[in-house]
């Protein structure tokens, strides 16, 4: 197969010229959005720029403990959106969100590159970092929804909540319809996403790999993979956050302390 067609500085300014479209309508419709997305497109070309020059040195350094030392960055970093983005408390809750992940990836993590990749050294650089940035991306889209849900839902519904309490429910028995609409509402988008794959969509992963020079079929594979790795790793670490911060934010009535 060819290598893949780089793109040259004057392509990537004509693709940024297609951002126009939606600041523009972002901007008709006042939506107060335009400032976000513009901020958020240069953090985004900034960032992953930064992330394009020190993965080059991480794969020729290839050193087990780097790799390992780099993923528990982005997990800290991940751990940290999460709770700004469901306005939790951090200091309460940064160590078990931390935690939750930590536990789900490194499970998924060893299981996929040992046992479904099979890999000699598990922390090679080329498989550890992507894939589990990979993981870690959606673990943080799916911890954001649950959490939101769960906490949101029981601020709403706190006459409900408090009438199963007292009418003898256990705490974890008052909590469990609230668990289950978190999380429904957390994996209904990544199951209708898997549903529809190949369908109406590609996905990123494996568009990659086809423009990167692999083979229709093994691109297939590595998509499969990647999206029950990222449903599983999702789901662990969706429940043991719960878990975690529902020890933490509820005292033994069954009172919120945040």
């Amino acid at each position: 197969m060819n290598s893949t067609i780089d793109i040259s500085y004057t392509g990537f300014i004509f693709g940024f010229l297609l951002l126009l479209v939606p600041v523009y309508f972002l901007y008709y419709f006042r939506t107060g959005l335009v400032k976000d997305t513009l901020v958020a497109a240069g953090r985004m070309t900034l960032q992953l720029f930064l992330v394009g020059f020190y993965l080059e040195y991480l794969f020729q350094w290839n050193l087990w403990w780097v790799n390992v030392l780099w993923v528990l960055v982005m997990i800290s970093v991940a751990s940290f959106t999460i709770l700004k983005r469901t306005r939790l408390p951090l200091k309460q809750l940064f160590p078990s969100i931390c935690v939750s992940l930590l536990c789900s990836i490194a499970v998924i993590d060893t299981y996929f590159m040992g046992v479904v990749v099979q890999l000699e050294h598990v922390f090679e650089a080329r498989y550890f970092i992507p894939v589990s940035g990979m993981i870690l991306g959606n673990m943080l889209s799916a911890n954001v929804l649950a959490l939101n849900s769960f906490f949101g839902s029981i601020e709403r519904e706190r006459q409900y909540y408090f009438y199963m309490l007292g009418n003898g429910a256990t705490h974890n028995e008052a909590l469990a319809p609230f668990i289950r609409e978190a999380i429904v509402k957390s994996f209904n988008p990544t199951i209708a996403s898997m549903a529809v794959m190949g369908l109406i969509s590609l996905p990123g992963a494996m568009t990659g790999q086809i423009l990167g020079g692999s083979s229709p079929g093994t691109a297939i594979k590595y998509q499969i993979m990647l999206m029950i790795t990222i449903f599983a790793s999702s789901l662990i670490a969706v429940l043991f956050s719960m878990w975690l911060c529902k020890r933490q934010a509820f005292d033994r009535f069954g009172i919120r302390r945040f």
